[in-house]
C-alpha cells in the first residue's frame, strides 16, 4: 500500500521512502498508524486509539501526540492534510478509497493457538507456526508473520481490535487438548469487521510422533481453509456496491460462475473477467479463468476457433516466463493439455505449482483430471485422492478429482468404479453435464441399458445441444480411448 508516495510495508513495520530508502516508526507509533490506515476515512477517538495501542493502560496525552507528529513526519504531512486532527474529538486519516485496508485480496493472521494444560506449548507453537508457513504458500493471500501475531499470546480475545491493528480481513484461532494418547485440535476462520465465524474444523490424531501430526494437521487445516477463504472473499466481493468494484472484486464476483462449469454459463463471467482485465491487465487469477471459460465454451458451443484461440492467450499469460500464480498456472496447464494434448507439458507444469504450494486442492485436481486423460492411471488416482484429502469438505471444486477417477476407470475398463465416482462428480457438481457421460458408458459397459438411458436424457436436460457426433470431435481424450466412448454413447437411447 502507498500513502503519498510511501510505501507502507504492515507485516514488517517499513516504511519505504521513494528515494528507496526506509524509515523507522517505534512501535507505538508505528501501532497507531496501522490502526489509523485499517480505520481510514473516520473519526478515530483518542480513547478508541488508546485502547488499540496501549490497551486501556492509562499514558499522557503526550504520548499519542508524538506518534502523530511522527506519522505526520514520515509522510511529510505539514499542512495535517492527511492526518487530520479533529478538535477534542480525535484524529481522521484521509485516504483517497477504501483499498487503505490489508494488502490486495485477502489477508489473515493466525493467532497462537491455545494449549491445554496436559498438551506441551512447544507442540503447539510449532503446529501454529507450521500453519502460518502453509498459509503463506497461497497465492494472493497476505499472512501475518508469526512474530507479529504470537504478540496477541495471553491477551483478551477481542477479534475487531486484533483484525484492526493487524490490519488483516481474517483471524484463525483455535486450541489444542489431549486425551491419553490422542490430540485434539478445533481450529476457527473469523471475520475480522464483523466478528463472525466463518468456518470451524475439528482434527485429531495420535501423539507417537509429533512432527508426523504437525504436517497432517497443517496440510488439513490449509486444504480446508483454501477453498473457505475463497467463498468469504466471493460473498465480500458480492456486498460490495457495485460503483466500488476493482479488479479484484470483478474477478471474485466471477469465481462462482466459473466454479460451475456449468453450459451455457460462461458469459456473464467473461464480461466480468473482462472488466477486471482492463483494470488490471497483469491480474493473473482473472487470465486463468477467463483461459478455462474459453475452453469450456469452446468444447461446449460448437468447437468455435475463436473460443480456442482467446483460451490459449489467456492460458499463455499464466504460463509465461514472470508467472508465478501456482493456481493461475495449474489452470493455464489444464486449459492447454486440452486443447493441445500436450498433457506432458502440462504435467511438468503442475509439478511447479506444486512445489511452489504443496496444499493446492486445485493444482492436485486438475493434474489428476490431466494425468487421467493422458492415461496415467497411478498418478491420476494418487493426485486426485491427494486433493481430496486437502479439501474434505464442501469445496466446488472437489468434482475435479471425482471426475478424474471416472474417466481412470473408464480408460482401465472399472466400470463399477466408474459408474461410483461418475455419480460423486455429478453430487459435488450437479451442473456440470460430462459426467452424466461417463455414467452412461460405465452402464453401457456393464451391460445396464436402461440406466444408460437415464443417465443421457439427464445428459441432454442439462446440454439439449449435446450430440454424439460433436463428442466424437473433440480432441481432449487419447483416440483410442475416445472411440471407444463414442461407441459407448453411440449405443444409447434416451429413455
Amino acid at each position: 500500500m502507498v500513502i503519498k508516495g510511501v510505501e507502507v510495508d504492515l507485516e514488517n513495520h517499513l516504511l519505504r521512502r521513494p528515494d528507496g530508502g526506509t524509515t523507522l516508526l517505534r512501535p507505538q507509533s508505528f501501532a497507531t498508524l496501522r490502526y489509523l490506515v485499517a480505520n481510514a476515512n473516520r473519526l478515530v477517538s483518542k480513547a478508541e486509539l488508546n485502547e488499540a495501542v496501549w490497551f486501556g493502560v492509562a499514558v499522557t496525552d503526550d504520548s499519542l501526540v508524538q506518534c502523530i507528529h511522527a506519522i505526520r513526519q514520515a509522510f511529510g504531512d505539514e499542512d495535517r492534510s492527511l492526518l487530520q486532527t479533529v478538535s477534542r474529538r480525535g484524529y481522521r486519516l484521509n485516504l483517497p478509497d477504501d483499498r487503505a485496508t490489508a494488502p490486495g485480496g485477502s489477508s489473515i493472521a493466525v493467532l497462537p493457538f491455545a494449549a491445554g494444560d496436559e498438551v506441551e506449548s512447544y507442540f503447539v507453537d510449532g503446529m501454529t507456526e507450521e500453519v502460518i508457513t502453509g498459509l503463506s504458500r497461497l497465492p494472493g493471500l497476505f499472512v501475518i508473520a508469526r512474530n507479529s501475531s504470537f504478540a496477541y499470546r495471553g491477551q483478551p480475545m477481542d477479534v475487531r481490535r486484533i483484525a484492526a491493528e493487524l490490519g488483516v480481513r481474517y483471524l484463525l484461532d483455535g486450541s489444542v487438548r489431549r486425551a491419553g494418547p490422542r490430540l485434539r485440535i478445533n481450529a476457527h476462520l473469523i471475520d475480522g469487521a464483523t466478528a463472525a465465524e466463518i468456518w470451524a474444523g475439528r482434527f485429531e490424531g495420535t501423539s507417537e510422533d509429533v512432527f508426523e501430526l504437525q504436517d497432517e494437521l497443517t496440510e488439513q487445516i490449509v486444504g480446508v481453509l483454501e477453498p473457505s477463504l475463497r467463498r468469504a472473499e466471493i460473498a465480500r466481493a458480492e456486498r460490495k456496491a457495485p460503483g466500488r468494484l476493482d479488479a479484484y472484486d470483478l474477478y471474485l464476483r466471477a469465481v462462482p460462475q466459473v466454479l460451475t462449469n456449468k453450459a451455457g454459463g460462461t458469459d456473464e463471467a467473461l464480461r466480468l473477467l473482462g472488466a477486471a482485465l482492463e483494470l488490471d491487465p497483469g491480474l493473473l487469477p482473472a487470465h486463468g479463468y477467463a483461459a478455462w471459460l474459453h475452453e469450456q465454451r469452446y468444447f461446449r458451443g460448437g468447437l468455435n476457433p475463436a473460443d480456442r484461440a482467446a483460451a490459449l492467450a489467456h492460458a499463455d499469460v499464466v504460463l509465461g516466463v514472470n508467472a508465478g500464480d501456482p493456481q493461475a498456472m495449474s489452470i493455464g496447464a489444464f486449459v492447454r493439455a486440452m486443447l493441445t494434448a500436450d498433457y506432458d507439458a502440462a504435467l511438468i507444469v503442475f509439478d511447479r505449482a506444486l512445489a511452489i504450494n504443496a496444499n493446492s486442492a486445485l493444482a492436485y485436481g486438475f493434474s489428476a483430471m490431466v494425468a487421467a486423460h493422458s492415461e496415467r492411471d497411478e498418478r491420476a488416482i494418487a493426485h486426485a485422492r491427494k486433493a481430496l484429502r486437502l479439501s474434505p469438505l464442501d469445496d466446488p471444486l472437489r468434482y475435479h478429482p471425482f471426475s478424474a477417477l471416472a474417466v481412470a476407470g473408464l480408460f482401465a475398463g472399472r466400470f463399477e468404479e466408474a459408474a461410483t465416482y461418475a455419480r460423486l462428480t455429478i453430487q459435488a457438481n450437479p451442473a456440470f453435464s460430462v459426467p452424466y457421460a461417463y455414467l452412461a458408458v460405465a452402464h453401457v459397459n456393464l451391460g445396464e441399458p436402461d440406466a444408460a438411458a437415464v443417465a443421457m436424457r439427464r445428459l441432454l436436460d442439462m446440454e439439449p445441444t449435446f450430440t454424439v457426433e460433436g463428442f466424437a470431435r473433440t480432441d481432449r481424450y487419447p483416440p483410442a480411448q475416445l472411440d471407444r466412448l463414442v461407441a459407448a454413447l453411440a449405443q444409447v437411447k434416451a429413455a
